[in-house]
């Protein structure tokens, strides 16, 4: 798994789509809580949003939506056909409620075919964050 170190700046694009998340309702915004970690099990912490076709860049958005602050993890990976990631994103954040953040725009890689767009939110070693909730989206972009 390569890393990307920084991101683009952000520029306004009218024309990006928003991804379906795999296995949801098709709303393309996921409303999810920072879930426990697991000895055996799947955890809560990835949510996979399927790429249906080719795009230029890909942002993502992330919203709080809990009272409370707490310090946790964001990840956000580029996930290709063969199965190889590309983290894009890493960061600790203690948002206040409805403060969003966006990522990216995180350009496509040229050669490489992008099958989902994934965020991870949360970690085993910040326990103090179990139960926040947030909602989050990803676009694709032309």
């Amino acid at each position: 798994m390569a890393v990307l170190g920084t991101a683009l700046p952000a520029r306004a694009q009218a024309n990006c789509t928003f991804l379906k998340p795999l296995g949801g309702s098709g709303d393309p915004v996921v409303s999810k809580q920072v879930g426990p970690g697991r000895l055996l099990g799947r955890t809560n912490w990835n949510t996979d949003f399927v790429v249906d076709r080719p795009f230029s860049s890909y942002r993502f958005f992330f919203t709080a939506t809990s009272t409370d602050k707490a310090t946790y993890p964001v990840q956000g990976f580029m996930i290709f056909t063969d199965r190889d990631s590309l983290r894009l994103f890493n960061v600790n954040l203690t948002p206040p409620q409805g403060t969003g953040r966006m990522f990216g725009p995180f350009p496509s890689i040229p050669g490489r075919r992008t099958s989902l767009m994934n965020f991870k939110i949360g970690a085993s070693s910040q326990p103090g964050a179990l139960g926040f909730s947030y909602r989050i989206s990803v676009q694709g972009c032309p």
